[in-house]
């Protein structure tokens, strides 16, 4: 049986034209590609039987409609919209194609794909969640597939399946071929962090980065939105934050409407939007639009006109903070926000003799972890005022912070990242795993196998603790990047995470994944996304460039 005919890999064994030099990275076994019996599905579903038997579609006469029964009708516009996404992927741009009036359906022709939402309520209009069933099944046979889920989530998913089913025979004819799968993610968060603060990312980027997603089933974008170099989301309650942080005030910012347009962007595609306002530390494109937020540093006796972390000894932090947050909750629909809470540097605290004098009165002495754990703490209450939940990086779990028992904790260290889950699993608390996915660190040769290779629950714990770890996510921090490199150093390497986050934990087969992730990187590039190659080859549709 042959899913890709046409489509022929020239790979080239790498180090056969150059030398291996100094700097070079000990590189993996060469891998050849070999069509696999998968095709080209990524993440590979949960359960999946392929047939011989294969079928024809026409652009002309095929269409994905809801099936009668379904929960979900015509005034479902996620659907709708969804519909019409994935018919141009599977057929292309429509409207440039010529028609042809006198064309009669085959017996072998694939005519419909009928959508069933088994629920009645399809939480059409909803936002997604982070107990959102995302599970399908889909029926391929002819002449009419069917597509079940109990809720809108699982069947963007399934239709994202769908479309990689479909393949064109030696003569260019779209087909597929008779197929049986049932699906679910192993993990419920699988996300992928974007930093806006180190380089600022237009809309147009992150909404490519958003679709591109949605091919790879994620489901959760970690905006990591501000950050020490600059504070592009403008606040309505606070503006001199961005007027003040921003690169730019008018060019380099987040409006409310760019907000609300990434938001409800995800939404169409079942991708959750968590934002991440980190503080104390990280906070130096705060202070320049909110006076007094900062700590001022000190020489000696006097100030040195640097600032520190935030102040965490005045009452008018906490009255911003409040205000701030309200805003936060109002602005971003999901249950969750990242409060950050890493990488405090304590030296300026240290310096500050007004901050000396106040860990004195509180029996602090100079553990200025104490004092990091007071600011947490009343900005944990604050936030859970608001109704939100709350994510915070491991340093707050670490320095013995007292948290709600439904807090987030994400591990990203990469030293000791098997101890730190096991400590945090043990205590209770949902984990969510980031230290070995930092896409930022980039080396020569196919590093997405490293990543692939990564088992989240590959450490000392119970069953319970396992069951705490909800899923991970692949960070891509700033430094290095922006608009015109995201995209490609992000795809298809955040791919292997995707399939580790969603297929069974027994899918492991390098061979197996590099032909599907090489087909995968093809059909990204074909849709218009500029995903990096894997090796030495080139697609039949290549990209088009800007």
């Amino acid at each position: 049986m042959t899913y890709l005919l046409g489509f022929t890999f020239i790979l080239l064994a790498l180090g056969s034209c150059r030398g291996l030099q100094e700097n070079d990275v000990a590189e993996e076994p060469e891998l050849v590609f070999q069509a696999s019996k998968y095709g080209s599905l990524w993440p590979l579903p949960q359960k999946v039987e392929i047939s011989e038997a294969s079928f024809k579609l026409s652009s002309s006469s095929f269409r994905i409609t809801d099936a009668k029964e379904s929960g979900a009708g015509s005034s479902c516009s996620l659907l709708q919209l969804a519909y019409r996404r994935y018919y141009e992927y599977i057929f292309g741009d429509v409207k440039k194609q010529k028609v042809n009036k006198s064309w009669k359906a085959g017996l072998t022709d694939l005519l419909e794909l009928q959508v069933w939402i088994t629920s009645s309520d399809s939480e059409c209009d909803s936002y997604p969640t982070a107990s959102s069933d995302e599970s399908y099944e889909l029926l391929v046979d002819q002449p009419v597939a069917v597509l079940k889920a109990p809720k809108v989530w699982g069947a963007l998913h399934g239709l994202e399946t769908f479309s990689q089913l479909v393949y064109e025979d030696e003569y260019g004819a779209k087909t597929i071929n008779a197929t049986v799968i049932s699906d679910f993610p192993r993990f419920a968060h699988r996300g992928v962090l974007l930093d806006t603060s180190r380089h600022f990312l237009s809309i147009k980027v992150i909404l490519a980065n958003l679709e591109t997603m949605a091919m790879n089933k994620f489901n959760v974008f970690h905006w990591h939105i501000v950050d020490d170099p600059s504070f592009p989301y403008l606040s309505r309650t606070f503006p001199q934050l961005s007027q003040k942080g921003a690169y730019h005030p008018y060019t380099h910012v987040y409006t409310p409407a760019d907000v609300k347009m990434v938001i409800e962007f995800a939404r169409l595609r079942g991708i959750r939007v968590v934002p991440e306002f980190d503080t104390p530390g990280h906070t130096q494109s705060w202070g320049k639009g909110q006076l007094d937020l900062l700590t001022p540093c000190y020489t000696g006796s006097k100030p040195s006109g640097t600032f520190g972390p935030v102040n965490p000894i005045l009452n008018s932090t906490y009255d911003f903070m409040t205000q701030f947050f309200k805003e936060i909750s109002d602005v971003f629909p999901d249950a969750y926000v990242h409060l950050g809470g890493d990488e405090v540097d304590f030296t300026c605290w240290k310096s500050n003799p007004d901050i000396q004098k106040f860990m004195e009165q509180q029996g602090f002495g100079q553990d200025y972890r104490k004092l990091e754990s007071f600011y947490i703490q009343k900005l944990l209450d604050i936030v859970a005022a608001t109704n939100k939940g709350y994510m915070i990086w491991q340093e707050v779990f670490d320095n013995g912070v007292k948290l709600k028992p439904e807090t987030v904790v994400n591990v990203w260290i990469g030293s000791g990242t098997n101890t730190e889950m096991s400590n945090v699993t043990a205590a209770g608390y949902t984990t969510i795993l980031s230290a070995p996915w930092y896409l930022d660190y980039i080396s020569y040769g196919q590093d997405w196998q490293k990543y692939y290779k990564v088992e989240p629950l590959n450490f000392n714990g119970t069953e319970e603790q396992k069951k705490l770890v909800v899923g991970g996510e692949a960070c891509l921090w700033g430094e290095y990047v922006d608009a015109t490199n995201v995209t490609p150093r992000l795809w298809p390497r955040a791919s292997a995470v995707a399939e580790r986050l969603w297929s069974a934990k027994e899918i492991t087969d390098i061979r197996d994944a590099y032909s599907r992730l090489s087909v995968h990187r093809c059909r990204l590039v074909e849709r218009g996304i500029p995903a990096e190659p894997l090796s030495p080859s080139f697609c039949p549709h290549e990209y088009k460039g800007i």
